[in-house]
C-alpha cells in the first residue's frame, strides 16, 4: 500500500481582498519570499480529514500594508463569492518541498513526538526514557532566551532548553532526542 503524502501549512486562508478574488493570508512560514514562486499549492481545511486538493496560483504576493501577510490569487477564483468560499483554508505544500535547513535547525514537525533519553550515571552510563516532546515554547517579545523542548513525561512536564549542551544528540529521522540534563533543572518544574 502507498504512502498517502504529507503536507505542511504555509499560509492560512483570512478573507477576500479586493474584487478579482484575491485572498489576505496569514503567513505560516519562515520563509514567504518562495510564496511569490509557487506555481501550485494544495488547499485544505483543518477541521476536515479530506484529502488536500491542488489548486493552480495565478500570483501571490507579499502585503506591502499587513505584516505576516501574503495575498494569492487563484486559477478560477474571479469575484468576491468565490473567494469567500476559501476563507478558513490552509495553503499547503508537500513535505518534500520544505527547504532543507542548516545543520542545528529543525523543524518543530520534526521534534514533537520524538522520545527523549536523558543520560543518567547510575551503574556507569546509561539512557533512559524521560518523555516525549509535546511541542515547543519558542523565544520572543514575551518568552526571551532559548527555546525550550516541551517533554511530557510520568511526573507530567518538563521543560528541556533547547541547546547544545543540553541536548546533546537530535536524531529526527530516529524521533531520538538524547539530553544532559543539568543537576537542579527538574527541581525548578516542581511547585513550591
Amino acid at each position: 500500500m502507498a504512502e498517502q503524502p504529507r503536507f505542511f501549512a504555509v499560509a492560512h486562508l483570512l478573507r477576500p481582498r479586493g474584487n478579482k478574488g484575491e485572498l489576505a493570508a496569514e503567513l505560516l512560514t519562515d520563509f514567504p519570499e518562495r510564496l511569490t514562486k509557487l506555481q501550485q499549492v494544495f488547499l485544505a481545511d483543518a477541521k476536515n480529514s479530506a484529502s488536500p486538493r491542488p489548486v493552480v496560483v495565478k500570483n501571490c504576493w507579499l502585503s506591502q500594508n499587513h505584516r505576516g501577510q501574503a495575498v494569492f490569487h487563484f486559477e478560477n477564483v474571479n469575484s468576491i463569492n468565490e473567494a469567500e468560499k476559501l476563507r478558513g483554508l490552509d495553503v499547503l505544500l508537500p513535505i518534500a518541498d520544505r527547504i532543507t535547513l542548516p545543520a542545528g535547525q529543525y523543524f518543530v514537525s520534526d521534534l514533537v513526538g520524538c522520545s527523549v533519553f536523558e543520560l543518567t550515571s547510575a551503574g556507569g552510563a546509561a539512557f533512559v526514557l524521560l518523555g516525549v516532546v509535546a511541542g515547543l515554547e519558542i523565544p520572543g517579545e514575551d518568552f526571551p532566551g532559548t527555546p525550550l523542548l516541551v517533554v511530557e513525561t510520568r511526573e507530567g512536564e518538563v521543560l528541556v532548553p533547547l541547546a547544545e549542551d543540553i541536548c546533546t544528540r537530535i536524531d529526527v529521522t530516529a524521533r531520538r532526542i538524547e539530553v544532559l540534563l543539568p543537576e537542579g533543572l527538574r527541581d525548578l518544574e516542581k511547585p513550591g
